[in-house]
């Protein structure tokens, strides 16, 4: 039976490697990771396995993004997401990059291609008279766009919004941070600023009222942003 995104990232929060160093800085993190990112080039194991797991959340928001409603009772994002995560164990001696940046921008490649896969997957088991495309393309800009939609969910305070790398790196953090939250913040979150539902959808997709829905958001963006600030890994 498939399980929710929102019940998804709160398995993977219970995961010791998934938990990130709460009490080091933004800049120490990105330090840590590219430390990490060093010793797994030189063919650390376990250092490969603390990297890449840091990052399941965040892909996890970004597969369920992308996957039509349709398609949820056959594609799972944690399925999406595993296989990228195996993928990326496979195939990381073909990583060229030094920093976490390009390792977050080769992770979505990954994604981007199975997602395409899985999605055609089962598309073509449902209709197998169409023929339909699934466009890589097409799903890179989508989780590009998510990504900044994800790390817009909390205004930087005195940062630049065009410096992107920056908001890469907070997305991964928001992701984090959005797993902790009661199932229901964390559902209408992804409904409404991630997948960009109008309102009356978001409420036909939780059953609730329009009006209760509004209310819902409202509570949970307040928990998501307190949270954030509370957590000093989110200082610059």
């Amino acid at each position: 039976m498939t399980t929710s995104v929102a019940e998804q990232m709160t398995m993977s929060v219970s995961n010791p490697g998934q938990k990130r160093a709460d009490k080091s800085s933004a800049a120490s993190h990105r330090s840590h990771a590219n430390l990490l990112i060093c010793r797994a080039r030189r063919g650390s194991k376990s250092s490969l396995g603390s990297l890449l797991e840091q990052y399941r959340n965040y892909l996890v928001v970004l597969a369920a993004t992308q996957i039509e409603k349709r398609l949820q009772p056959r594609v799972s994002p944690s399925d999406v997401v595993q296989e990228t995560m195996l993928r990326a164990h496979k195939n990381f001696g073909q990583f060229r990059g030094t920093t976490e940046q390009e390792l977050l921008a080769w992770l979505r490649q990954i994604l981007v291609n199975n997602l395409a896969r899985f999605v055609e997957q089962h598309m073509l088991a449902a209709r197998r008279d169409v023929r339909r495309e699934v466009s890589i393309e097409r799903l890179g800009v989508a989780l590009e766009q998510s990504t900044i939609q994800l790390a817009a969910l909390v205004p930087a305070q005195g940062k630049s919004p065009s410096m992107a790398v920056q908001q890469r790196e907070e997305a991964v953090v928001l992701a984090d941070r959005l797993a902790q939250l009661p199932e229901d913040y964390r559902e209408v979150l992804v409904l409404r600023n991630l997948q960009g539902l109008p309102f009356e959808d978001v409420a036909r997709r939780i059953g609730r009222s329009v009006g209760a829905t509004r209310m819902l958001w409202l509570r949970a963006i307040e928990k998501l942003r307190t949270v954030y600030r509370q957590d000093p890994s989110s200082e610059g």
